[in-house]
């Protein structure tokens, strides 16, 4: 069964790879597969699919299809442009800018809020929006391992091993895993000016985007404060978050409705929710359940540990190294939480504290899935949003960006991690 179950994940994975038109039937047929064969019984189905995370991409599509319907994003777009020395400066900032963002909120939802002003931005340029919004994706993924509140992973730490939002930051008078993330955002920023090097163009606008309805952008910014704000609520609902951005879509729905004295915005709103990418996702949480009840997820943990044997440095390099290409394939949530005892246990075997291999394995498992255009919800997010714009993301186009960007990330938070903690 173990080898069926790691046949069929191989194949899933290579074909949404080589048909990326199909990915979410892919996703779907292969979740399929996994409950005929008993792999995924069926009470297993539900608690598998993160609604939380769907929740948040349909109530955030929502509200950001009023938000750009607003105009808002063209003038956001307007404002950057009129601050920015040329391009490739635009597309530095608004990375930087994401990844800030989304040190405190889902990376999910950074994408959805940023990438329409960097849509807008393209679109003023007359560029492909692809690299810039590709860029932005890979930066929220970057910065979700920054602070306690900035990913799931991080959350699922925070609460392993008993650090509050603060030991994230200074632990035990030494710097925390925000300063190594923090390194690694700026250590990608050559990388982004050498992806966008021929862009040196002086920017120019002609006119100024008129901004119909400011509401949904109020909306938007209660959104964050109020994810923001939920993250320090002890013992919440795990779908908080996503019934968060949908009461905030139906908030602005009703306006919008009552506005136009007539349901149209509400229903283009309806219509720009990207279903498949929520298809994809659910069709996904379940294959990962799939290969975890197989016992392939507790079978790599066994792996990094006889790798590592009993020196510190090698297991904390193959933790780190493992941790990126198997975040690359692999949902990091259900990785992270098979892994956070197995580091418990090792260490403690080996006498040492643990703080140094969990910051490895928050690094490499939030990181790794930038590798791969399939690797983060938040990369998905974004590629779906270039799709409904009519932009298709080839494999290369994402690893062109995604692996440079990666490998100097993780490089310098091991490097900073290893010096500060090791």
């Amino acid at each position: 069964m173990k080898i069926f179950a790691l046949i069929i994940f191989i194949v899933t994975y290579a074909l949404m790879i080589a048909l990326q038109k199909v990915r979410p039937w892919v996703a779907l047929g292969s979740a399929a597969v996994f409950i005929v064969a008993g792999i995924v019984p069926p009470a297993d189905i539900f608690p598998s699919i993160d609604f939380n995370v769907l929740l948040m991409l349909a109530g955030t599509m929502g509200t950001v299809s009023l938000f750009i319907a607003s105009g808002m994003p063209g003038r956001l777009a307007e404002i950057l442009l009129h601050k920015a020395p040329n391009t490739m400066w635009v597309a530095v900032a608004m990375s930087l800018f994401a990844g800030i963002v989304s040190a405190f909120i889902d990376n999910v939802a950074t994408v959805l809020m940023i990438a329409p002003v960097g849509m807008a931005v393209a679109s003023k340029l007359k560029i492909s929006p692809v690299p810039l919004i590709i860029c932005i994706a890979v930066s929220s993924n970057l910065q979700g391992a920054a602070t306690l509140v900035g990913d799931t992973t991080s959350v699922m730490l925070g609460g392993y091993a008993g650090m509050d939002f603060l030991d994230f930051i200074f632990m035990d008078g030494r710097p925390g895993i925000f300063f190594a993330v923090e390194l690694g955002a700026l250590v990608t920023v050559p990388v982004i000016m050498f992806i966008f090097r021929r862009q040196r163009q002086r920017v120019e606008t002609v006119g100024e985007t008129k901004v119909r309805d400011y509401f949904p952008t109020v909306l938007l910014l209660a959104n964050i404060a109020l994810l923001i704000g939920a993250s320090f609520i002890p013992n919440k609902p795990s779908i908080t978050n996503g019934l968060i951005c949908v009461a905030v879509f139906l908030v602005a729905a009703v306006k919008a409705a009552v506005s136009a004295k007539g349901l149209a915005p509400v229903k283009r709103a309806l219509r720009d929710i990207d279903y498949e990418t929520i298809l994809l996702l659910a069709g996904l949480f379940i294959v990962i359940r799939g290969i975890t009840n197989a016992g392939i997820i507790d079978d790599i943990s066994g792996i990094f540990v006889k790798l590592g044997g009993n020196h510190i440095f090698l297991l904390y390099t193959v933790v780190v190294w493992g941790s990126v290409l198997i975040s690359a394939f692999v949902d990091n949530i259900p990785y992270v939480a098979t892994m956070l005892p197995v580091i418990q246990g090792v260490a403690a075997a080996m006498g040492v504290e643990p703080t140094l291999l969990y910051f490895g394995l928050l690094i490499g498992a939030t990181l790794g899935g930038n590798l791969t255009p399939i690797g983060a919800s938040a990369n998905i997010a974004g590629i779906g949003i270039l799709r409904k714009a009519g932009f298709e993301v080839k494999t290369a186009d994402f690893t062109r960006i995604g692996v440079p960007f990666t490998l100097c990330a993780v490089l310098t938070g091991y490097l900073f991690c290893w010096f500060v903690w090791g």
